[in-house]
């Protein structure tokens, strides 16, 4: 029995994720797109995994570099996620408005975002519609601070914390 994806698609709208863009740039040619699918897999050596579907721009440009960018989001940064995401298809150029810096990479990362974190993709594997990357952190800095951007059931969400 297969299950259907839009079962799948309602019980994940469950879980809650932080919320990231991740930048690509392919001699010359750049694109991002917003993605919740980031983990952190190791500190020693320094190892994280994305998953981008294998239709997108940015997919195309990590696989032909084997390098990307990844900024996680701010609470006060809905409308970069939203563009990243596609969510106003009259911007063509997405970074048009942004100011971007590079790191050791040369991947352009969003200035003034929580952690920009260059990578480069150490191997990948296909997962159904998807790639994961498993990627090596060749730098990062951050320290945590502030409200993260929280994406959950369709809606960004802000944090409370308990005592």
């Amino acid at each position: 029995m297969t299950l259907d994806s839009e079962a799948l698609r309602a019980a994940m709208r469950a879980w809650s994720a932080g919320v990231t863009v991740v930048t690509a740039m392919h001699e010359g040619h750049k694109h991002g797109m917003t993605v919740n699918s980031f983990t952190s897999i190791s500190l020693e050596p320094a190892i994280i995994t994305i998953s981008l579907q294998t239709s997108t721009r940015t997919y195309e440009l990590v696989s032909k570099s084997r390098m990307f960018g990844l900024t996680i989001l701010s609470a006060e940064q809905t409308i970069i996620s939203d563009l990243f995401a596609g969510r106003r298809p009259e911007v063509e150029d997405r970074f048009a408005d942004l100011q971007t810096e590079t790191l050791v990479t040369g991947v352009p990362l969003i200035v003034g975002q929580r952690l920009p974190i260059p990578k480069t993709a150490r191997s990948q594997h296909f997962a159904g519609m998807n790639m994961l990357f498993i990627a090596e952190v060749l730098a990062a800095r951050g320290f945590g601070d502030g409200q993260p951007l929280i994406y959950h059931n369709r809606k960004y969400w802000n944090l409370a914390q308990l005592d």
